[in-house]
């Protein structure tokens, strides 16, 4: 069955979250230590059919980059080689962890649960996946071609194994 893969990526914890097969809804699927989620996602793929990444993108509030992108790019460079074909849409993350907090609260998660920050990783990795998934079923998303734009929604991108591209 076809599956969207959603990911928080993180220096040191990555956030996994997957679609139904008609890609209508995010479930979280898994917090990881980072340097073991090309292995996890290979193991996924042996199962089930991704045929799409969506990674959150870490911007500042003025819309610019934020520090961790240069760690989100050396991973999605990973993710290229790794994986060469399935194409890859990169989603802006801002507020993704204000909102794990508040769907935690509003699900009636105990205040100790909360500070675990697994389950905030992977809420947040949901929250990117059907942030695209609902900007998809209401019509075509905004791409934009340049990175200088400001505060892109959604970016898509095709990366390869011999360096990444911007389109």
């Amino acid at each position: 069955m076809d599956r969207i893969i959603g990911i928080d990526f993180g220096r040191k914890r990555t956030g996994i979250a997957v679609s139904d097969p008609l890609g209508i809804f995010a479930s979280a699927l898994e917090t990881l230590p980072s340097a073991k989620i090309i292995d996890y996602i290979k193991n996924y793929a042996e199962n089930e059919r991704i045929v799409r990444f969506v990674v959150g993108y870490p911007r500042n509030m003025n819309g610019q980059l934020s520090e961790a992108a240069a760690d989100v790019d050396v991973f999605l460079k990973s993710l290229a080689k790794a994986f060469p074909d399935i194409p890859v849409t990169l989603e802006d993350e801002r507020f993704t962890s204000v909102l794990a907090h508040r769907a935690m609260i509003d699900g009636g998660m105990k205040a100790s649960d909360r500070k675990d920050k697994a389950s905030v990783d992977k809420i947040s990795a949901a929250i990117i996946l059907q942030s695209y998934l609902d900007r998809q079923s209401s019509g075509p998303g905004t791409f934009f071609a340049d990175e200088s734009v400001s505060i892109p929604e959604t970016r898509s991108v095709r990366v390869s194994g011999k360096g990444r591209k911007r389109r």
